[in-house]
């Protein structure tokens, strides 16, 4: 930290982003599709084909298939994981801002293409496309642009950037059950589809990978600034190489922290319609629900990326890891109506959070320099891990019929994961943060 007469870019918490805010809408604005595509969305889109084909398919009753289909989401994910190194190193080649304007581009046909699904076989190709593109835009393609622009304010950008997962879920589910309800699954989600088309191409024309690119500098600093605290990207040879990166304890310790935090996050909201449904709440009330707690959500975003800014990554996980444990233990033990307002509320803050260190974490580790090698290493890893939440709860509901015990084991890892984060040494090996502390020295 800083003496009191050092005042340092980590520790401002100041939103004055400057032309930095064109990156933060446009990684919004992919996330809120990410959310719909392949994560919240899912509660409308499997609930409708389920329901409309259970019988033709040859299923047992509507719950099969949806057991089925959830396994189904698995497997794209895990298919995925070789298209995500593969994205990651063409990342590396290209640049994050065409590198996303070309994966939302197909995320948007695939999801054409995943609409007019009528069978299991093509039902899972586009289901796996689409993951795979919007995954490549928003994460891959995003990550890096936003680490590029904001090194130092990653919390607070972070904070910003994710607002875009909560407004997914608050807005795409009721609109794509709006849109499947009226026009039928197939042109509801050509319709979304065709938005994120049109986004892609237009972010390849105002979009820029570095802020240097603009004759301005990271996180809107002035010149001086930036050559006190920053080591340059040209100042930096290559450190990594992929076989170093996985023989690097941290580059394992972050993919895990982060794929579990994601594993129970989206373990959670896959499936929180049906999870309240359970309680006896009608389909409209559940996903009425579900859109109070991502508007909540907007608050965990902003807040839980202001005490990264502020405090630090490993103090920011460690606070959402026990809220979302306490979250998740009200559901459990209470298991009733009640208990799943007061869920719904705490989820909404956790939710809002869990995105912010999917970025934040690796960022803080390994800080920019290389870092679009370092994300084409971890984020696969990490991918590994989340999609093992439809295995819990395609388990949960296939064993007891419910998903109460998908949230025991959802709380289990969220208690190894506070261990985890306690150990990891969260700016190891990031330049900036180094300069920093030369800083420091020479002021001491």
């Amino acid at each position: 930290m800083a003496d009191k007469t050092t005042k340092l870019q980590s520790e401002n918490t100041k939103s004055n982003f400057g032309k930095g805010w064109m990156i933060i809408f446009y990684s919004m604005i992919m996330f809120w599709f990410l959310i719909g595509f392949s994560i919240d969305g899912q509660n409308i889109v499997i609930d409708v084909f389920a329901g409309a084909n259970w019988e033709r398919l040859g299923f047992a009753d509507q719950n099969a298939l949806h057991a089925k289909l959830l396994e189904l989401a698995m497997w794209a994910g895990f298919i995925g994981v070789i298209a995500y190194f593969v994205i990651g190193r063409i990342c590396t080649k290209i640049g994050g801002r065409m590198l996303s304007s070309i994966c939302l581009v197909l995320a948007g046909a695939s999801y054409i293409f995943y609409g007019n699904a009528d069978s299991i076989a093509s039902y899972f190709i586009g289901l796996t496309l689409v993951t795979v593109f919007i995954n490549g835009a928003a994460y891959i393609g995003g990550g890096n642009l936003v680490t590029q622009w904001f090194p130092k304010k990653k919390g607070l950008a972070n904070g910003y950037t994710t607002m875009g997962h909560n407004l997914g879920s608050a807005l795409y589910v009721p609109l794509i059950a709006a849109l499947i309800g009226a026009m039928g699954m197939a042109k509801g989600m050509t319709m979304t589809g065709i938005a994120a088309i049109v986004i892609g191409i237009g972010a390849y024309f105002i979009i820029r990978n570095t802020p240097q690119e603009l004759n301005i500098y990271p996180d809107n600093v002035s010149k001086d600034v930036y050559e006190k605290e920053y080591v340059d990207l040209s100042e930096a040879k290559s450190r990594w190489t992929v076989a170093s990166l996985l023989k690097t304890k941290e580059m394992w310790l972050v993919a895990l922290i982060v794929g579990i935090n994601q594993l129970v996050t989206t373990g959670v909201m896959s499936q929180m319609v049906p999870r309240n449904m359970e309680f006896g709440f009608s389909q409209a009330k559940a996903v009425s629900l579900m859109t109070v707690c991502a508007l909540v959500g907007l608050a965990g975003s902003f807040g839980f990326g202001f005490i990264d800014q502020k405090l630090g990554v490993k103090t920011a996980i460690k606070g959402y890891l026990v809220w979302y444990a306490a979250a998740l233990g009200i559901n459990v033990v209470m298991n009733n109506a009640m208990g799943g307002y007061i869920c719904v509320a705490m989820v909404g803050i956790a939710i809002g959070a869990a995105a912010n260190f999917m970025t934040s974490l690796p960022a803080s580790v390994f800080g920019r320099h290389n870092f679009d090698l370092v994300y084409s290493i971890y984020f696969p890893i990490m991918e590994i891990v989340l999609m093992l939440n439809y295995i819990v709860n395609s388990k949960a509901l296939e064993w007891t019929g419910s998903l109460r015990g998908a949230y025991v084991v959802f709380i289990a890892l969220l208690v190894i994961n506070f261990v985890l984060i306690s150990v990891l040494n969260t700016r190891k090996y990031n330049l900036d943060y180094q300069k920093e502390e030369e800083v420091l020295e020479q002021g001491a």
